[in-house]
């Protein structure tokens, strides 16, 4: 069975994701992001970097989100597989565009906006990274405006990758009022069922 070490609160979430809409068996070893947790000898076998998430598929160990995601798209027939090299190109594209592009501020965004303790938070951090955040986030929505989805005809893994990121936006009410493409492809991708499956048992723990 498909292990994952992780927990829905950090980047495993959007392999948690993948892993619903693949509908494989699979088991979630829960892991937090403290030192204590992810520096132990056994974990390190697995990841030696000391982060979450990481795959165990058998004889396989993936870390790394995207990768594991690119993995899962490809390892299991269904609406998730790249149907050829075009698709799975353009789900790299998107997939590594997004860490390299938006993950980063809108990580930090949620952070100053929502997650840390409120006299720990700066405004002007929320102000500068929501400026930094029009150029990528225009480029997303004219790219979508012009065909829907990421990479073909369908929502794929580019979809669930780069939304699975954007997701933190929708956490820290970012207004996206500027993008509506965006906004309709976004709020589409996070009403799958899988995703809403994963949302509501994340919230019963």
């Amino acid at each position: 069975m498909l292990q994952l070490y992780g927990n829905p609160r950090s980047r495993a979430m959007r392999c948690l994701w993948m892993l619903e809409e693949v509908g494989r068996p699979y088991q979630l070893v829960e892991k937090t992001t403290h030192a204590d947790d992810l520096q132990t000898a056994e974990y390190l076998r697995l990841n030696p970097n000391a982060r979450i998430p990481t795959l165990v598929d058998g004889d396989l160990v993936l870390w790394e989100s995207m990768a594991i995601n690119l993995y899962l798209a490809q390892r299991y027939d269904g609406p998730m597989h790249c149907a050829g090299p075009e698709v799975l190109g353009l789900a790299a594209q998107w997939s590594f565009w997004a860490v390299l592009e938006i993950e980063h501020l809108l990580l930090n965004f949620l952070e100053h906006r929502a997650l840390l303790a409120e006299f720990a938070r700066d405004p002007s951090v929320t102000e500068r990274n929501e400026l930094l955040l029009k150029k990528p986030l225009g480029v997303l929505n004219d790219a979508l405006a012009v065909r829907g989805y990421l990479a073909g005809n369908s929502f794929t893994v580019a979809d669930l990758n780069v939304a699975g990121i954007l997701m933190w936006g929708k956490m820290a009410r970012m207004d996206l009022s500027a993008y509506p493409e965006l906004t309709r492809w976004l709020d589409a991708c996070l009403a799958r069922p899988a995703y809403v499956r994963l949302r509501d048992q994340a919230r019963r723990k």
